[in-house]
């Protein structure tokens, strides 16, 4: 579970107990003891939510942003020298920023988290060995009159397999426990100070938890509370779903008695309150008793009890299937609202997935391959490819784009002149126009560009390219470089599609600017274009890009390949990689 998980996890659960706390608060009275149990059922769909698989729910999964919030370097111009490891057109200068790195706090999170769970698993092991002990040292029941009452209990329940009963001095109230075999655990020589009717009414009692499962069902909920330790609602919620629980089971006996009995019965709960203190230890456990003020509420309830009416039925079970539904569709929207931005969601009915891991090596990484004759992609790593990351110099061919568009350059006059700061990089050093400041991936040069065209007009553009999570709430000289802005691989691949198409319109020789800015090589087989792009975090190539298109007498494939690394992932390797698998799929040599 990652700390992502861990947010969503609180989001989902502290909804769904607010919702239930205020459902109960304001429609107590609507809602039989039953259905309000049933209520705490919806809170462990909740709590499971987080680990369900993505994509068995068809949700993104939620990936945070650990760039964006860092503080920016003190000089933007910091640059990190990169080797050529493909073709010698292929000149993968990168920028390097300064970032906070999130990735420390993140993992002292969860490892508090691990921690905490690893605690309070031991202490819940701790009860279950004391408990345990209980039964080990606990004897048969002898008192023919006790077992008598206990085999009619059993008949009078219709109960299949009967929970072994013992007694032992060491409980001064009744209680069941068992996660695989159940016992019932009653006080030693209790049928010394009890009459037969309240013998019967504590049987009933006790069989009522085991005939409802309320015994497994409260190991499930002992688990969730050992996972979500470090939630305090988690924990309210359990202490009132125990409640809640001993409230439905006493509805359950009082169904099993006559009217006249209720009294007697609620007499018998409370002649135990003297005789037992609540511990932990019963968590584990379904006790009879529990805190004082829960058993005035049983008190309450059991003296106000009335025949549940047809209409309490419907209202309870109307009530519940509404919570239901709306809980439901909250978890997709709260999971889409944290993560939509990180995830792209594809539609990949014309999808063919297949492994090409063995060339990329120790990378992590995603290929994705579109055919335009065809209408099919080929996608390496379903997950990567929908993981929206920084394009760094890929996107410079965007900016081009626009700058072209907005008339800030022109094809006839695109020379910009070298701001004068000494960079890692010789080329840099010097002025630059459109063609040699996209083969040398000039940062400096498309910063100037942004400048020119401002924030608004950028915000704009990237809204009708829909490019990736739009995000342009970095700093402007750098909110492509490892910041806010993010896309996916499959998203590349389909901006291409339309940048190639001019789906949006753009004068046709800004397009065909732009197409022969970033042509690399022409043969016999066809012609390639693309940009390879570096981020460049803390002086570490973290994240590679290849992408671009080639163009072959058949057909057009259009591409994108991005590699992620703690150290060595560059946009040339990616370029490397995409030349490997476009030679083995025999589209480009």
């Amino acid at each position: 579970m990652t700390l992502p998980h861990i947010v969503l996890s609180l989001v989902l659960s502290t909804v769904t107990i607010t919702v239930i706390l205020l459902l109960r608060k304001f429609f107590y009275k609507q809602i039989s003891a039953k259905w309000r149990y049933h209520l705490w059922f919806l809170l462990m769909f909740a709590l499971t939510f987080p680990f369900i698989p993505v994509h068995l729910v068809e949700i993104p999964s939620l990936s945070f942003i650990h760039e964006s919030e860092g503080m920016p370097s003190s000089s933007t111009q910091d640059s990190w020298h990169l080797v050529d490891q493909s073709e010698n057109w292929v000149h993968d200068f990168g920028t390097s920023v300064s970032r906070f790195d999130h990735t420390f706090v993140q993992s002292f999170f969860i490892i508090i988290w691990v921690i905490g769970m690893v605690l309070f698993f031991l202490l819940a092991l701790y009860h279950y060995v004391k408990l345990q002990r209980l039964i080990s040292a606990a004897t048969e029941i002898k008192n023919e009159k006790v077992k008598k009452l206990y085999s009619d209990c059993i008949r009078k329940l219709g109960v299949k397999k009967r929970p072994k009963i013992l007694e032992t001095s060491s409980v001064r109230s009744p209680m069941t426990f068992g996660l695989f075999n159940t016992y019932i655990l009653l006080p030693k020589d209790m049928a010394s100070y009890l009459s037969d009717d309240e013998i019967n009414y504590v049987l009933l009692h006790e069989l009522h938890h085991y005939k409802s499962k309320h015994i497994k069902v409260n190991c499930l909920f002992v688990l969730y509370q050992i996972v979500y330790w470090f939630h305090p609602l988690v924990w309210k919620a359990f202490k009132i779903m125990r409640l809640d629980r001993e409230m439905a089971c006493d509805t359950e006996v009082l169904h099993s008695i006559d009217q006249c009995d209720f009294e007697k019965y609620g007499k018998t709960i409370i002649r135990f309150v003297e005789r037992n203190k609540e511990s932990a230890i019963l968590n584990l456990a379904t006790p009879l008793l529990g805190s004082e003020k829960h058993i005035k509420r049983r008190m309450i309830h059991i003296a106000s009890f009335t025949e549940e009416s047809k209409l309490l039925k419907l209202k309870s079970m109307f009530i519940f299937i509404v919570i239901t539904l709306f809980l439901i569709a909250q978890f997709p929207l709260l999971s889409v609202t944290a993560s939509s931005s990180e995830r792209y969601l594809f539609d990949d009915q014309r999808a063919i997935y297949e492994d090409l891991s063995r060339y990329f090596g120790e990378n992590e990484g995603s290929f994705v391959l579109y055919s335009a004759s065809n209408d099919e992609y080929q996608i390496y790593n379903r997950e990567k490819s929908v993981m929206r990351v920084s394009p760094n110099s890929s996107y410079k061919m965007f900016t081009a784009l626009m700058a072209l568009e907005l008339g800030v350059i022109t094809g006839d006059d695109s020379l910009l002149e070298w701001d004068g700061v000494q960079y890692d990089y010789e080329e840099w050093h010097a002025n630059h126009d459109l063609r040699t400041a996209m083969s040398y991936s000039v940062t400096w040069y498309f910063q100037a560009l942004d400048r020119q065209i401002q924030r608004d007009r950028i915000q704009y553009y990237l809204e009708m390219f829909d490019y990736g999570n739009k995000d342009l709430s970095g700093r402007l000289d750098e909110y492509w470089l490892e910041s806010s802005l993010k896309i996916s691989p499959i998203e590349q691949v389909e901006l291409l599609q339309a940048f190639y198409k001019n789906e949006y319109h753009f004068k046709e020789k800004n397009v065909q600017l732009v197409k022969e800015a970033i042509k690399l090589e022409e043969n016999q087989e066809g012609t390639l274009f693309g940009k390879t792009g570096t981020g460049i975090l803390n002086d570490r190539a973290v994240n590679g890009w290849f992408i671009g298109f080639v163009e072959i007498e058949t057909d057009t494939y259009f591409f994108a390949t991005n590699i992620q690394h703690q150290d060595h992932a560059y946009g040339s390797k990616a370029a490397e990689i995409t030349q490997a698998i476009l030679s083995s799929k025999g589209i480009y040599k």
